[in-house]
């Protein structure tokens, strides 16, 4: 009696880069190494006056744009369907959020060159390191 190889949960955590090529290169790369489950997390960015009101009643739009451009390719890249989600403002947030309620086995970030990125500037895949899961953090060449 076979048993069938259990996959791997990855939570895969973007937003202006979900649909860039090294993310996509990273994601068909780890598929090549035993079955996984892919699952893309978009933190629901706030901007302007919108950060001093509820996330929660600020419109999609910009997040819909980003799953809708990045879900399909990130599938193709993994030769399965990737689930996508949308979090917190706050990505440290949208992550801890997303473990709790799901429970990853590993988390890519994929974030913007160093040079632009504020999720570096904040540390954020030390920090999500901290949970005691393997992180790969994605970034582009600087341009």
């Amino acid at each position: 009696m076979e048993s069938a190889e259990v996959p791997a949960r990855v939570l895969v955590v973007a937003h202006k880069t979900a649909a860039t090529q090294p993310l996509l290169d990273a994601v068909r790369d780890r598929a090549q190494h035993g079955a996984v489950r892919f699952t893309l997390l978009v933190p629901n960015p706030a901007h302007g006056m919108h950060k001093v009101v509820d996330p929660e009643d600020q419109g999609g739009g910009e997040v819909r744009r980003v799953l809708d451009e990045a879900v399909p390719r990130l599938s193709e890249a993994a030769g399965s369907p990737v689930a996508s989600m949308v979090g917190d403002a706050d990505p440290m947030a949208a992550i801890h959020d997303a473990i709790n309620l799901q429970g990853f086995d590993e988390v890519i970030i994929s974030t913007l060159s160093p040079r632009l990125s504020r999720w570096l500037r904040l540390d954020l895949p030390s920090k999500v390191s901290g949970l005691g899961l393997p992180v790969t953090t994605v970034t582009p060449a600087d341009e």
